[in-house]
């Protein structure tokens, strides 16, 4: 039996595609061969079926749908359930004060570790600090040397798409340390056939093209370039509905500037499929992604999409084939590949089955497995430190 404490900031399985990941493992636990015990901050009072500790948390205020866990609070009795525990593994989802608390105490005991590089945190800073600029490119350099630090004392790190890979690499990540760990999908949950006219019509009141946008509603997703767009398609006389799902702290600004798009707040996995299923076009213009969960949906459910080219979602669309990508910042050229696809049916109905087509690769059972497999031959290497530790 392999012992596995697992630290993560938050773990409430609908909170973000970070979180989803995480769950597509916590979800396929086989409990006859590993023994988990999680620590976290933001989630519910205990992961059903396991033993779970809930740390304090604070807001920053940086981020209103945010808080960060305090381990040092509650630091001796982490250590006594940790000690009591006797982890072969431990799994840290972030560099956070958590993160850290974790890294440290596996380093004391020998430990392995593995890691999953979730977030594109530098990509948030220029957003969080916005409004005092001049400390922008001092906590970045702060974060990259924490970051660095962080990833090389980890065994593993599993990052999620080729640009972030390359992002860390110029980071001073070990090359070595890092493995491509892609997401998955449910290609069962999220289908064509989810297509529902009756229901997309139920939120439009018509029948016109459908744009969407599926997302939490923060800066760091380049909103601004999603408000632009809005205005550009509202000049160009396209019949079009705007449709936004999600929800976060730039949604009152964005209801502001976009007073005729339809927010729909956070929805269900099963209202997602079918809003994604039943919409022509996907738009994304987010650079903060490790790798863009919502375009791998968004493809698997048939609807073409048209995303930023930066981040780890540009890894997910080739341009032309399977999607189109744009400059970050230019409402402009999303305009033109929206025109390009709800004018001619066979280029939509091409650049969707490609999607399709790529999607089918990402099985999420044959990922998690791997996952399983590493952690195995990390708690057998453990198991190897602790007993040369103690002779």
């Amino acid at each position: 039996m392999i012992r596995i404490a697992f630290f993560a900031e938050i773990l409430f399985e609908e909170y973000d595609g970070a979180a989803r990941t995480m769950f597509q493992i916590i979800n396929r636990i086989d409990k006859e061969r590993f023994t988990f015990f999680f620590i976290y901050g933001t989630g519910p009072e205990k992961i059903e079926g396991h033993e779970s500790l809930r740390v304090p948390t604070l807001n920053t205020g940086l981020n209103a749908d945010y808080s960060i866990s305090l381990p040092t609070l509650v630091k001796g009795h982490i250590k006594q359930r940790l000690d009591a525990f006797q982890p072969d593994v431990i799994h840290i989802a972030t560099p956070s004060l958590l993160g850290f608390f974790a890294l440290r105490y596996a380093r004391t005991r020998r430990i392995s570790t593995i890691s999953l590089y979730h977030t594109n945190f530098l990509s948030y800073i220029p957003y969080y600090f916005r409004k005092v600029p001049t400390l922008i490119k001092p906590v970045q350099r702060w974060m990259t040397t924490a970051i660095r630090r962080f990833y090389n004392n980890c065994d593993v790190v599993y990052v999620p798409s080729p640009t972030m890979q390359r992002k860390l690499e110029g980071l001073g990540v070990e090359k070595e340390k890092m493995t491509l760990w892609q997401r998955g999908i449910d290609l069962k949950l999220f289908h064509p056939t989810k297509r529902d006219e009756n229901y997309i019509r139920a939120i439009t009141g018509n029948d016109k093209p459908n744009i969407l946008f599926a997302s939490r509603l923060v800066w760091e997703k380049n909103v601004h370039t999603l408000m632009e767009l809005y205005k550009r398609l509202q000049q160009s006389g396209l019949p079009h509905n705007f449709i936004v799902a999600g929800d976060g702290v730039a949604g009152e600004e964005m209801k502001r500037q976009m007073p005729k798009a339809i927010f729909l707040g956070t929805l269900t996995h099963d209202e997602l499929s079918k809003l994604y299923a039943s919409s022509d076009i996907f738009v994304f213009p987010s650079i903060s992604e490790t790798y863009g969960n919502v375009v791998v949906e968004a493809m698997a459910s048939g609807l073409p999409c048209v995303i930023a080219d930066g981040g780890g979602s540009a890894d997910l669309i080739r341009h032309g084939q399977t999607g189109y990508k744009c400059p970050p910042r230019s409402a402009d050229d999303f305009l033109i590949y929206i025109r390009m696809l709800l004018s001619d049916p066979t280029l939509h109905g091409f650049i969707r089955d490609n999607g399709l087509a790529y999607v089918q690769k990402l099985d999420w059972t044959n990922l998690v497995n791997r996952y399983f497999e590493e952690v195995t031959q990390l708690g057998l290497q453990s198991g190897k430190n602790m007993v040369w530790a103690a002779s």
